[in-house]
């Protein structure tokens, strides 16, 4: 883990996570810490081999001049599942001569060694009226690894009247296989400024059309453990549940190579994430080979 420089009013923050992998499962290895960024030890609810490993940010949300970087190393036969027990807050910024530049930003990388298993689940991102807030995951997987991971952006609380309607927010996810990226798919959210498409991409029906909350669910797995066949099985199956439940208007289903694709357009965060949970204990089986056994943080 490099060297961060703090300057004045900044709070940098940055948790490396290394992993090992043994006959008797997948353990913390080594854990090391600059800031308030800090994970309580890992969890096994499934086993040893699956390590469950809660990310805590006592502050609670990123404001101007904070930088969040949190980087995860998974070996070979690892088996990690990554969550948060409440939502990321982009708060306003402050522009004023002490911060100098108002952006926030949260970085994630995740490298997944060959044969590693890794489930990236954080909760819900919300982005506050005036934030400047940049978000990115990056995963650098093997074609041999597996991930599954979401993204749940909320801009603004419009429940409580506090919709976004200054600053800037932009949400980057990356994926990798073998060095090469697959999968590179960036939102950049103004509400202030008009754009090409005529009007705020919020607005316009190119764009997010009046909805505040979107999200992306990725799901990778080998070509050896779910062939073409197997996989055009598992989107019916998806289509199917979000037909049950009634989200066809909210939920779409696409694929890339091994890549399962999944994004949620709407209004309401808790609804995005009981649709992808749904969804997860559909793919988990086959990617994972587990039954979908939901982190019991979230309930608390």
């Amino acid at each position: 883990m490099s060297e961060i420089q703090v300057k004045p009013r900044q709070w940098l923050a940055k948790l490396g996570l290394t992993f090992s992998h043994n006959e008797h499962g997948t353990q913390l290895a080594r854990t090391q810490r600059v800031g308030p960024l800090s994970i309580q030890k890992a969890l096994y609810p499934e086993g040893r081999q699956c390590a469950h490993v809660y990310l805590l940010h006592p502050p609670a949300g990123i404001v101007s001049g904070d930088v969040l970087h949190v980087d995860l190393d998974l070996p070979q036969g690892a088996h990690v599942l990554l969550t948060t027990p409440g939502a990321n807050r982009f708060y306003r910024a402050r522009h004023d001569a002490s911060i100098g530049n108002p952006e926030q930003k949260q970085i994630t990388t995740i490298d997944i060694a060959s044969q590693a298993k890794c489930e990236h689940f954080p909760l819900e991102t919300i982005v506050y009226d005036g934030a400047e807030g940049i978000n990115q995951v990056i995963v650098k997987l093997q074609s041999d690894s597996v991930y599954l991971g979401w993204d749940i952006t909320s801009l603004g609380l419009p429940s409580s009247g506090q919709t976004f309607e200054q600053g800037k927010f932009s949400q980057l996810n990356q994926v990798f296989c073998d060095d090469k990226l697959i999968f590179h798919d960036r939102i950049v959210v103004e509400p202030q400024h008009t754009h090409s498409l005529g009007g705020s991409i919020q607005q316009h029906s190119a764009g997010l059309a009046n909805n505040h909350v979107f999200a992306t669910l990725l799901a990778y797995a080998p070509n050896a453990q779910v062939c073409q066949t197997k996989q055009q099985e598992v989107i019916r199956k998806l289509r199917g549940l979000i037909e049950e439940q009634n989200a066809q208007t909210l939920v779409s289903v696409t694929r890339i190579g091994q890549l399962i694709i999944i994004r949620y357009l709407g209004k309401q965060a808790e609804q995005c994430k009981q649709i992808f949970v749904a969804l997860w204990k559909v793919l988990r089986p086959l990617y994972l080979e587990r039954d979908g056994s939901v982190p019991r943080i979230w309930y608390t």
